[in-house]
């Protein structure tokens, strides 16, 4: 199963942000993020709408912070982006009549979603200054 990973590429991208003095164009975080610059434009689109990034038209252009990074959250990022869930994992109702897979639906369901709003509240205590400091103190 192939893992998401749109969150930590944008986390990525902001963090990479903070740290240059001028706008970065799509083609550039492109390049880094090794993906398409169409794909670049839709996902800071998205982070645009909610105010974290702005876009700059014309030469010297490209996506810069609008905010600081301490005013952002991991949270915040993730509802951006429009994600539903955390988690990948699914439930079968491929046999609807059958009551054992009720049964293990249930016992998933429960806890996935247990585990999704403790992941979501952690989410929502993290901001991307952490991340930078963390950045800063082991590699900067």
């Amino acid at each position: 199963m192939r893992k998401d990973s749109r969150l930590s590429r944008v986390l990525h991208v902001l963090v990479h942000l903070d740290v240059h003095e001028q706008p970065v164009t799509s083609e550039s975080i492109a390049k880094m993020l090794t993906t398409n610059p169409v794909v670049v434009r839709r996902t800071m689109a998205l982070l645009r709408e909610c105010g974290y990034v702005a876009a700059v038209k014309g030469h010297k252009g490209g996506w810069s912070l609008s905010c600081s990074l301490s005013d952002i959250t991991l949270l915040d990022i993730h509802r951006a982006l429009g994600e539903r869930s955390v988690f990948t994992i699914g439930l079968t109702d491929e046999h609807n009549n059958c009551l054992i897979e009720h049964a293990v639906n249930r016992a998933l369901d429960g806890a996935m979603k247990d585990a999704e709003a403790l992941l979501l509240q952690r989410f929502g205590e993290v901001t991307l200054a952490d991340l930078s400091r963390d950045f800063e103190n082991n590699y900067g």
